[in-house]
């Protein structure tokens, strides 16, 4: 074997060391990338390297993160969750399991505006696990249903996933939102499917609201403060979406146009002060700066493996597969999967995908479809243990009944639902890629 590709191994077993260890990932990313670059390269690898670090820096594509995180923390701050789930939850009421099914709806809501996965699952399990767990639901049904109800943002547009892809993959940011729509909502619609069935084998454990609660509040009431609290943030995102979708406007001028969107939804529901518009900015800025500190580290990893002749290790790796370009796809999600339960999506993204991005392309793979393909499996990496972040947000706020074990208990079913989606989705590509070739995409 030659150097080079002794080097290349040696780097990605590194990594995943300095990982288990504890070290940041955007460090080791930076950190493995260069020594091994170096040791391979010497200084030319410095040489090539600004250049790379320039063309993220200057992506078009990428100005879209930081507006959309505005506009979910400027949502999320406006106590949107709580105005709606009090709505919704009202509305189910008198159907078993309606709460639940509450949350999921509330979830797609969330996901479409404000899409982070911390702020919606820790808001959802202060609002709503305390009630669930009095009413009589099972501790672990609805810690399930909170924790998958809280991912949903990770595959429903706008997506910080998606306009990552987008980028890694060179594809359109609205080809991708576009492809997105119909697997969320059928994820969504399984989910809902799961809770009647519930409702209808073990009703116990999926109780509807009581008479007196249905009772709190008159039909009328109920409309008006439906139209105010869910008219706006529906708006909003059939603005933006709808306007990236129909090519009016591209990713970043969509954004631009929900951030301020979120400023006017938040002043009109009476939220909008200094102190909100400042936490929003500085925890827009913090996750911003940490998501392109890490593309920018990951630039020095791609650059060294690429030269050190890792694309060749692994196109080697699944010339050994049989089963031609479906097992292909396979084993990628089951490294995906294996991955989420270690590594946050970001670095999956960064670090998987383009390593075998290439079998793909000579294969002509759909890249739209294999990119849902890939969002999709990633939503389990916030559902599963050890380190799926859903829980850790939960297990936060969850009151002193729920245990940790009902909440790993309560996911597994939701993790399952996941695997059929995903299953789903490659059986039949036009659920990803017939709305982009609709639209004319």
């Amino acid at each position: 074997m030659p150097y080079v590709e002794i080097l290349a191994i040696c780097m990605l077993a590194s990594f995943f060391v300095l990982l288990m260890a504890g070290i940041p990932v955007a460090l080791t990313l930076a950190t493995t990338g260069l020594f091994f670059g170096y040791l391979g390269f010497g200084s030319l690898l410095f040489n090539l390297l600004p250049g790379r670090i320039f063309g993220v820096v200057t992506n078009q594509t990428l100005l879209a993160i930081p507006l959309f995180v505005f506009m979910g923390m400027m949502l999320e701050r406006s106590k949107l969750a709580e105005d709606l789930m009090d709505v919704i939850g009202h509305l189910a009421g008198s159907l078993r399991g309606g709460l639940g099914i509450g949350i999921v709806l509330v979830g797609v809501l969330l996901g479409a505006t404000t899409g982070i996965v911390g702020a919606t699952v820790v808001t959802l399990g202060l609002l709503t696990l305390p009630g669930m767990i009095r009413r009589g639901y099972d501790p672990g049904l609805a810690s399930g249903v909170i924790c998958a109800s809280g991912t949903l943002g990770q595959i429903i547009p706008p997506s910080l996933i998606l306009i990552l892809l987008a980028d890694i993959l060179n594809l359109s940011v609205g080809t991708l939102f576009a492809a997105a729509m119909v697997p969320g909502l059928m994820l969504a619609a399984i989910y809902v499917i799961y809770i009647l069935v519930l409702g209808i084998v073990r009703p116990d454990s999926v109780p509807a609201f009581s008479e007196e609660e249905r009772a709190s509040i008159s039909r009328t009431e109920l409309m008006q403060k439906l139209f105010k609290v869910v008219a706006p943030p529906v708006g909003l995102v059939a603005a933006v979406l709808g306007s990236i979708i129909a090519g009016i406007a591209a990713p970043s001028e969509a954004a631009s146009m929900g951030a301020l969107g979120s400023i006017v939804v938040a002043a009109i529901g009476g939220r909008l002060s200094w102190k909100v518009l400042r936490e929003t900015a500085q925890a827009t800025t913090k996750i911003t700066a940490m998501m392109m500190f890490i593309l920018i580290c990951a630039q020095a990893f791609a650059l060294s493996f690429r030269g050190l002749q890792g694309e060749k290790i692994v196109h080697d790796l699944f010339a050994f597969l049989p089963g031609g370009i479906n097992s292909d796809i396979w084993f990628l999600m089951l490294i995906i999967f294996v991955l989420g339960f270690f590594i946050e999506w970001i670095e999956i993204s960064y670090i998987a995908v383009p390593l075998f991005l290439p079998v793909f392309l000579q294969a002509n793979v759909d890249m739209v479809w294999l990119a849902i393909l890939i969002c999709v499996n990633l939503q389990t990496s916030f559902l599963t243990p050890p380190f799926g972040w859903a829980l850790f947000f939960l297990r936060g706020v969850a009151p002193p009944e729920v245990s940790t074990g009902d909440i790993y208990r309560g996911v597994l079913p939701f993790i399952a639902m996941q695997a059929v989606a995903l299953v789903l989705v490659f059986m039949y590509p036009g659920v990803a890629t017939w709305l982009p070739r609709a639209i004319g995409w």
